[in-house]
């Protein structure tokens, strides 16, 4: 084959159709899934003998659920206390995890805590997954089921599942904002507003809606959050806020400190941190892209007429604003890149753009063994690579505007 032959291939990538991602999708799900078997089996104990019992962020939510239907829920930010609940209510002897969301993710750990713990812990995942999936079908507009594997086969869904974590109803939130946002903008504040729970992920979509001006999606998310705290206030008191704040002041000690796995970061902050530069160096280099990614996101909300690109282009940009996100976040990129298929779709696929998202894709998959042994962290280069597709279309192919539906 010659040189431009091959050149043709990747630029054009026209061999990249939708039977090759769903069937290439599908055997990595069945990969993962095998793994992930493997690893259950393997944890409890009919693999090997395990000395200490690895658990799985999912305790930590269903403790201090448990905390709250037994009338104390700030003790969930005491560490021996809520400890002492997850050894004896989820997994003994295993490590410690840390509760640090504030009081109104209680309302929803309270609800799960009201089941048997595998109970809780599959309602919770499989019912999140569902939402998630759902948004990204909407996002595709999709009348078949072809992208279903490879969506499923994305490894934020692998770790989300392993994990026992809330990115799937973070990134359903998320992208069912992106959705709602120019047909129905309160449901759409409404929608950000529950994200509170995760307030850090919300911090750049105050600057769009304010560029953008959409006014009722800004007041409608400012509504939701603060009723969503006062409800809190009301059930758990504000002694519950106040141990929360005295947790997160000490949050530092958890996340600077490599206590989480720098290499599952995918925020510049934890990019900084595997390079082995000091926490403040790294706080700093972490501003510093908060405030580029603001002022991008402000012009692109501003200028750009393409609803998808403007929804794509404020996914990639939170996860490179964000000071903590982790590698089961990505989920929020497979929204950004179901947005940018999207306005592919409907306006053509640029040179080299089919071929650059399957190296998103595929670079996913080494998050952790290329951050692990070689100390590159590739969660914020996939980040900003996702948010350079969605720039360069916005400056190379302006276009008519279209509308989410």
């Amino acid at each position: 084959m010659t040189r431009s032959r091959m050149i043709c291939l990747l630029r054009d990538a026209t061999w990249l159709d939708r039977e090759r991602v769903a069937a290439w999708g599908a055997g990595l799900l069945i990969l993962q899934i095998t793994l992930l078997l493997t690893l259950t089996l393997w944890q409890a104990g009919y693999v090997s003998q395990v000395e200490v019992p690895i658990s799985i962020d999912f305790v930590s939510f269903y403790a201090a659920g448990k905390l709250v239907l037994a009338g104390t829920p700030a003790l969930a930010y005491d560490r021996a206390a809520h400890y002492l609940i997850q050894q004896q209510s989820t997994m003994p002897g295993g490590q410690y995890q840390f509760f640090l969301y504030p009081p109104m993710f209680l309302l929803l750990c309270a609800g799960l805590a009201s089941l048997p713990y595998l109970v809780a812990y599959a309602l919770f995942e499989v019912v999140t997954l569902a939402l998630f999936l759902a948004v990204i079908r909407r996002v595709l507009q999709a009348k078949d089921w072809t992208w279903l594997p490879a969506a499923l086969a994305f490894p934020a869904i692998f770790w989300n599942f392993a994990e026992g974590q809330n990115a799937f109803l973070t990134a359903a939130l998320f992208g069912g904002f992106t959705l709602l946002i120019d047909r129905r903008p309160t449901w759409a504040g409404v929608l950000l507003g529950l994200m509170c729970y995760k307030p850090h992920f919300g911090m750049l979509a105050p600057f769009a809606l304010t560029a953008g001006r959409r006014w009722r999606a800004f007041f409608a998310a400012g509504v939701t959050s603060v009723l969503l705290v006062a409800l809190s206030v009301l059930l758990f008191g504000w002694e519950t806020w106040a141990a929360y704040f005295r947790a997160f002041a000490a949050s530092d000690a958890v996340y600077a400190s490599g206590r989480v796995d720098f290499q599952g970061m995918i925020a510049p902050f934890g990019a900084f941190r595997l390079f082995g530069f000091q926490p403040a160096t790294s706080y700093v280099g972490q501003a510093v892209a908060a405030l580029l990614m603001t002022g991008l996101t402000v012009a692109v909300w501003r200028r750009s007429r393409r609803p998808a690109l403007r929804s794509a282009s404020l996914l990639a940009a939170t996860l490179l604003s964000v000071p903590l996100a982790l590698v089961y976040d990505q989920l929020l990129l497979l929204v950004a890149m179901a947005w940018l298929v999207r306005d592919a779709r409907e306006t053509g696929f640029m040179p080299w753009e089919k071929i650059l998202l399957l190296v998103c894709y595929a670079l996913s998959l080494l998050i952790w063994i290329v951050g692990g042994v070689w100390h590159i962290p590739l969660g914020p280069f996939i980040s900003a690579m996702v948010l350079s597709l969605c720039l360069r279309r916005i400056w190379l192919m302006p276009g008519p505007p279209n509308v989410a539906r």
